[in-house]
């Protein structure tokens, strides 16, 4: 195992030796040109030639080699305000034989991880920091906490030799760095070859490294603990995705934000237990290329193999944590579960209908009944829905948007959709129409007049009648259903489990379809306004003024492109492109984090991100072509012809160059 730490350390320093050697092959046949030439022709030409060769290497050598540190955002948490949760890491540190992290801060993902600002491609340690994710502290026991907690400490551990914690301090380095060389850098090819071989070099160290930390995570915490760990984190990691993109986003990106949202996942983390059980039995997604951990199936094996614990613990899966509340007001979600999140604080609702699993001598899963673990966080954090407060400060701007009550957040989200679904059917109509309609009474009139269907057949022609029909009764009833919202007369309830229903203020049914099916007769549309009337809907109601809209969604972005001539930044949103004057290449280094700056403000508001910026929307672009690899031009529908290509400085944020592809080949596509 020595050899093999040596043999990835060795590999490791041979990525400067090879920045060296090919800077050496650059320089060397330019110092022979120019010891030929005469005196003042080699002084007249061996400065440009040096920049033109020597400085653009040297300079691309050393942007490949560039080590990005990431910066998460969190809450930093001090051995004063949580000296048992510092006392657990200390735990960890002593049993992996390392020093404990020198700060820690607590993060909005499902992740634990140390991070070391090193130097050299890790070849020197640095500062480590400890960032652990708020969702583990609402969902596991401190057993789990533990086990996590002591594997990604025990990355640092010298038990297989002194140079093992700068093998994997260099692993990640270079698995952060060569991903990210940009595409046109000449000194990119022989770094990704290298890289090629370091790998495989390193490989065999990096599984043995990982499998190491398995065991000191089950010495400190218990082999049941440290292979539940290995079940539980992506599969809350996976419900933590879902909870983002169904339950967050759409309120998110129509302009609210809600009043507690880690409490809003703590209820889902109660209300969806059966999908958690489904996610844990997943088998996680294939690694990355650079990912350093072995398949779970062998270091699951790995685990089952070491010895029995000592004092084995339960360790209830996902166990929702939170000081039991009983001031929970009553509210007329009746989905909503007991003991929800009110007010802004974290609240126990119970453990998830769960089997406690452990592993067996052969590797087997082996399930055990439920007990009453007490959770981590009142423990390990005094004030824990104070501290998810917080960092949903930090992590979760509001930049401009109103903050709410999760109810009233669901139900601006789904507005905002109604009314992109009416608006698009309203304007069809219209057009066919050759008269604006922009209301349920305008499609009312039409129904009253008996020329609601015949529209309909003219906008769906080869459609058989019945779908006309049912067509015609869905754009009715989501006009009814907008008008009634708009009035007041309805609100949605939203269910953590099901799907969201249209009820009346007082929580009563509210049969909209119904009134829709008799509104597109003519005979009954008299009758269906004084059945709305009486119900308080007024029909010829429109969005109120200042409602929310959709807000721009940034994609990615892409730094110093040229753009007709000049340096450009470009922001990619789900609408269109921003486009920024670049920074002078004496200021390069701050192009990234200024374009991740505009990337975080509030772009749909402000409408603008930097002075002299530009938005190109996709629907005023008519085509785009790409005259050479990396060199496209923009066609624009007043005639005008944007030209993009990338420079020998080019570069992106964290899927910058995915994003801009991806709309190169949306805007070349027939729309």
């Amino acid at each position: 195992m020595r050899k093999r730490v040596w043999g990835s350390v060795v590999a490791l320093a041979g990525f400067p030796a090879i920045a060296a050697v090919q800077l050496a092959l650059v320089v060397v046949p330019v110092m022979l040109v120019l010891q030929i030439l005469p005196g003042p022709a080699a002084l007249r030409i061996g400065l440009p030639v040096c920049i033109a060769t020597v400085g653009v290497m040297g300079y691309a050598t050393r942007r490949a080699l560039h080590l990005r540190r990431p910066e998460p955002v969190g809450i930093p948490v001090t051995r004063t305000d949580a000296p048992a949760l510092w006392s657990l890491l200390d735990g960890a540190a002593a049993v992996a034989g390392t020093r404990p992290p020198d700060r820690l801060l607590i993060v909005a993902d499902a992740a634990v991880k140390v991070i070391e600002r090193t130097r050299l491609l890790g070849l020197a340690g640095g500062h480590r920091d400890l960032y652990l994710g708020l969702p583990l502290l609402q969902a596991w026991d401190t057993a789990r906490l533990k086990a996590a907690v002591a594997h990604e400490i025990g990355h640092f551990s010298p038990r297989l030799g002194r140079l093992a914690p700068v093998a994997y301090r260099g692993r990640i380095a270079v698995g952060r760095v060569v991903p990210r060389i940009p595409r046109r850098n000449p000194a990119g090819p022989l770094l990704r070859a290298y890289a090629r071989f370091y790998r495989g070099i390193d490989a065999p160290f990096s599984a043995a490294q990982e499998l190491q930390a398995d065991r000191i995570a089950a010495e400190y915490a218990g082999a049941t603990a440290a292979a539940a760990v290995l079940r539980d984190l992506s599969a809350l990691d996976g419900l933590l995705r879902v909870f983002h993109a169904e339950y967050l986003g759409p309120g998110w990106q129509a302009g609210h934000v809600p009043d507690d949202i880690f409490g809003g996942f703590l209820r889902v983390l109660a209300a969806r237990a059966e999908e958690v059980a489904v996610l844990r039995s997943r088998e996680p997604a294939p690694p990355s290329r650079w990912d350093t951990h072995p398949p779970r199936a062998d270091r699951l094996a790995a685990l089952a193999s070491l010895p029995a614990d000592p004092a084995p613990q339960a360790v209830i899966p996902l166990q929702p944590s939170g000081p039991p509340r009983t001031d929970v007001p009553e509210t007329a979600d009746a989905a909503a579960p007991a003991g929800s999140v009110a007010g802004g604080e974290s609240t126990a609702v119970g453990s998830i209908t769960a089997e406690a699993e452990t592993v067996s001598g052969d590797g087997a899963w082996v399930a055990e009944p439920e007990t009453d673990a007490s959770p981590a966080a009142p423990e390990l954090i005094p004030d824990l829905p104070g501290l998810g407060r917080a960092l949903q400060t930090v992590a979760f701007p509001p930049q401009g948007r109103t903050a709410v009550g999760w109810d009233e957040f669901f139900g601006a989200a789904r507005v905002v959709e109604m009314e992109r679904e009416a608006d698009a059917a309203l304007t069809v109509l219209s057009r066919v129409a050759d008269s604006p309609i922009g209301t349920a009474a305008d499609v009312l009139d039409l129904a009253g007049d008996g020329r609601l269907r015949e529209l309909a057949e003219s906008v769906f022609p080869d459609l058989p009648p019945d779908e006309t029909a049912a067509r015609i009764g869905d754009l009715v009833t989501l006009l009814l259903a907008l008008a009634a919202l708009r009035s007041g007369a309805a609100r949605w309830r939203h269910s953590w489990t099901g799907t969201a229903e249209l009820v009346a203020p007082d929580g009563s049914h509210l049969n909209l379809g119904e009134l829709a099916a008799l509104a597109v007769d003519p005979a009954t549309v008299a009758a269906v306004r004084e059945r709305l009337a009486d119900l308080g809907i007024d029909v010829s109601a429109g969005p109120a003024t200042g409602a929310a809209h959709p807000r721009a969604e940034v994609v990615g972005g892409v730094v110093n492109l040229v753009v007709d001539g000049a340096r450009t930044d470009v922001l990619v949103v789900d609408t269109g492109l921003f486009l920024v004057p670049g920074l002078p290449r004496s200021q390069n280094g701050s192009a990234k984090r200024r374009l991740a700056e505009f990337a975080a403000a509030d772009i749909a508001r402000r409408g603008a991100i930097a002075p002299e910026s530009r938005f190109v929307a996709f629907a005023d672009v008519a085509g785009a072509t790409q005259v050479k690899r990396r060199s496209w031009d923009l066609r624009l529908r007043d005639g005008a012809t944007l030209t993009v290509r990338t420079g020998l400085d080019s570069d992106a944020l964290p899927g910058g160059w995915t994003a801009w592809d991806d709309a190169v080949a949306f805007l070349s596509r027939t729309r």
